[in-house]
Order: structure tokens, then C-alpha cells, then sequence
């Protein structure tokens, strides 16, 4: 089971909408069964998926301290992708949840303070030799500002191709429980959120190689 951990310090970075959405996009391309997993106190995952009709991606509860064991029991129940939501602060208890990840997604919106803030969830995921990514969310479209934050993050690690747009769909789907894909399957958004699936689903299976490789 794949294991994805959404960690960012700053609020307002979009984990919570990623989060949903990805687990939707894994279930779309055969990668599920996807159960989400919320270890934010303030609920907003949890509070998504209990107005949702659709029956997937599942909800499991638990604790911090309870995860690894949890894991280990979706894993064995034959689920395909785990999401793990964070709340938005830089502690020891994301420290153990980020060190339960195969992969760790950092979403960052391009604007001078989110970069400047980012250096301590960097930093937080390094402390856990786990493997790590950037996603630009809320980006507004064709401007000079997202590329160049797309450089900067670039100094620090790998970056998404698929930059997340700042569009009233996305928060308009997490009102009543949906996501873009199923608002509108063809539209921009939906295709933005197939195209970071399938990046973060490569990006696991290449850490697996060198898990695998270094293991030999």
C-alpha cells in the first residue's frame, strides 16, 4: 500500500483539498481501493468526506499513535493508496505521522511568504529521511510569479509539472463532498488533478526502486 503524507506549515497551502482529490484520482486510475485518513484536529477531511455520498474513497479514524498498527491493517485488508492529512504546524506528532509516509507532498501556493516558510517543513521531512515533493497550488494563470516559484522550490527538491490552479471549482467540490473530476471530468481542473496523480504515483514507485535497490 501506498502511503501519502500532505505536510505543509503554513495553512491555506490546499492539503486538505489535495488530499481528497488525489485519493479520488488514484481510485479513478485503478491505483484503489484509496482510504483517507485525517490527523488534523481542526476535521476539514473528515467533515468532506462525512457529506459525501459517494461510497469511496473510505474514512478510517484513528490516532497519531495509533497509525503505524493502522497502516499495517488497511494494508492487509488489500487497499491500494493511504492519504494522510496533517494539520498545519511544524511538531513532533507530524514528525511521526510524515514518518509513516512512502512519500511526502508539500503543497505551496507561489507567493514570497509561503516560500520563505517552507524551508521548515523541508527541513521536518529531511529529519525522517523520508522522500519528499512540491506541488504550486492556487496558482493564477500565466503568471510570472508561479514560475519563479517553481525554480525556487526546484533548488530544494522535485516539483510537480502540474501546477494547481487557483478556480472557485475546487472549493466549490468541497462543499457537498465531491471533486473536480466528478463536477466536471473534462474540464481543466480535472485534468490538472489526473496529471499529479499520476507524477506523485511515479514519484512512489521510483523511491520504491531505491528502497528496494539500497536494501540489495
Amino acid at each position: 500500500m501506498d502511503v501519502i503524507v500532505l505536510a505543509s506549515q503554513k495553512g491555506g497551502a490546499g492539503k486538505t483539498t489535495l488530499a481528497a482529490h488525489l485519493a479520488v484520482a488514484a481510485e479513478s486510475a485503478g491505483h484503489g481501493p484509496a482510504v483517507l485518513i485525517d490527523t488534523d484536529p481542526q476535521g476539514s477531511l473528515s467533515a468532506w468526506w462525512n457529506v459525501r455520498k459517494a461510497e469511496t474513497p473510505v474514512l478510517a479514524p484513528t490516532t497519531i499513535a495509533e497509525l503505524p498498527e493502522k497502516l499495517g491493517l488497511l494494508a492487509a485488508a488489500g487497499y491500494g493508496v493511504a492519504v494522510i492529512d496533517t494539520p498545519p504546524a511544524i511538531t513532533d506528532a507530524i514528525a511521526a505521522v510524515v514518518a509513516c509516509g512512502d512519500l511526502v507532498l508539500i503543497p505551496t501556493r507561489p507567493s514570497p511568504h509561503d516560500l520563505r516558510a517552507v524551508g521548515s517543513t523541508v527541513a521536518l521531512v529531511q529529519g525522517t529521511g523520508k522522500p519528499f515533493v512540491f506541488a504550486v497550488t492556487q496558482a493564477k494563470p500565466n503568471t510570472r510569479l508561479t514560475v519563479q516559484a517553481m525554480a525556487a522550490l526546484s533548488e530544494h527538491g522535485t516539483v510537480a509539472s502540474a501546477v494547481v490552479h487557483d478556480r472557485v471549482d475546487y472549493a466549490g467540490s468541497m462543499i457537498d463532498g465531491r471533486t473536480v473530476q466528478e463536477l466536471d471530468p473534462k474540464g481543466r481542473s480535472a485534468a490538472e488533478m489526473a496529471e499529479l496523480w499520476a507524477f506523485v504515483k511515479a514519484q512512489m514507485a521510483k523511491s520504491t526502486k531505491a528502497r528496494e535497490k539500497g536494501a540489495a
